[in-house]
């Protein structure tokens, strides 16, 4: 089969794999659809803590079942499908209380022997699977796992009705925590970057506020006057020096910041601004099943704007110029899908 890899630093290639073998507990996916995500970006430029080159990149995927293992018992051939694509040990007490996003002995696509899923087929554990609903396209299928990230994000911030939110980045993480914010009760959604197209993607997607705040010294301030006063949360999808300093200065008294953004190296922020008013930062990894579940469920509902999101459309002949989009945002990238279509 055809698998993209990550080969070296900034050097993606298509080779010829064998396919997958199917373990009684498994699910062999005909892949339709992958996305290439900023974790996968992190990889290609060698800065990634755990996925290291080479390896088969890849973990935003649907498509179709055509293999089961003996022991499975909730799928059959045919059926479409996401991947939620993460494992835990199932015993510690974090996988015990649905949190296998906290487990120490977590695996994940591309670490140890879990093939990436960009390639024409997926081999995942049959937990990590779940059904698309009727009338939802692959494509639509290949968002169900970066808009739980989203939807983890919203959560943890606890985002209800009336809060006023910033979300700081307006790549895909970015947007689509803005719209699982706004499917949480958010009624004012400021968003910001430094690319004028990806706020006015924010902007179809329904933020109630955009900023690009290149060379905007004091864009705290502004910010703050757009909205007319402080921010109850503030979730961060740009992992950029002197962010976090920036979020307490956007926040009320006692809100609350929740960090996505994949960070290299070393952040610093003014404690007194969080000690002294209250205020809370809130790290984020993943998501949960419960995540999933609600991300499948609000994308049905139709909580993102999927022709704004999805930008590119590739083969995987093309993944090596998805990665350059992304990495450089040229030809106004945002989420680019990789398809196999044609997998036989």
């Amino acid at each position: 089969m055809k698998a993209v890899y990550v080969d070296d630093a900034y050097t993606v290639v298509v080779k010829e794999v064998d396919k997958p073998k199917v373990g009684k507990n498994e699910v062999l996916i005909q892949v339709k659809a992958a996305g290439i995500c900023g974790s996968d970006i992190h990889t290609y430029k060698g800065l990634h803590p755990f996925r290291k080159p080479p390896v088969i990149i890849g973990h935003e995927i649907a498509g179709e079942v055509v293999e089961i293992g003996g022991a499975v018992t909730k799928f059959k051939v045919g059926d479409r499908v996401t991947v939620e694509p993460q494992t835990g040990c199932g015993h510690c007490e974090y996988c015990l209380t649905g949190s296998v996003n906290y487990c120490t002995g977590r695996g994940a696509p591309g670490i140890g022997s879990w093939y990436g899923a960009m390639a024409e087929y997926f081999a995942a554990p049959e937990q990590t699977v779940f059904k698309l609903p009727d009338g939802m396209d692959y494509d639509l299928g290949v968002l169900v796992e970066p808009f739980a990230v989203g939807v983890h994000a919203v959560r943890k911030a606890g985002i209800q009705v009336g809060d006023k939110v910033a979300i700081l980045g307006a790549g895909p993480i970015g947007l689509l925590a803005m719209a699982a914010a706004k499917a949480a009760g958010a009624t004012t959604t400021l968003v910001t970057d430094v690319m004028d197209y990806a706020l006015e993607i924010a902007d179809q997607m329904g933020a109630t506020h955009s900023m690009n705040i290149m060379n905007l010294p004091d864009w705290t301030e502004e910010a703050k006057a757009a909205i007319g006063g402080d921010f109850d949360k503030v979730l961060i999808a740009a992992g950029v020096p002197g962010i976090i300093d920036q979020s307490l200065k956007l926040l009320r008294k006692g809100g609350r910041i929740v960090t996505i953004a994949m960070f290299q190296g070393t952040q610093t922020f003014d404690i007194h601004n969080l000690q002294n008013q209250e205020k809370e930062i809130i790290g984020c990894m993943t998501y949960t099943r419960e995540d999933t579940i609600t991300a499948i469920d609000m994308l049905m509902a139709g909580a993102v704007n999927e022709q704004a999101i999805i930008s590119h459309k590739l083969t995987c002949e093309q993944a090596a110029e998805g990665f350059r989009l992304v990495d450089k945002k040229e030809d106004q990238s945002m989420k680019v899908l990789v398809k196999f279509e044609d997998a036989n």
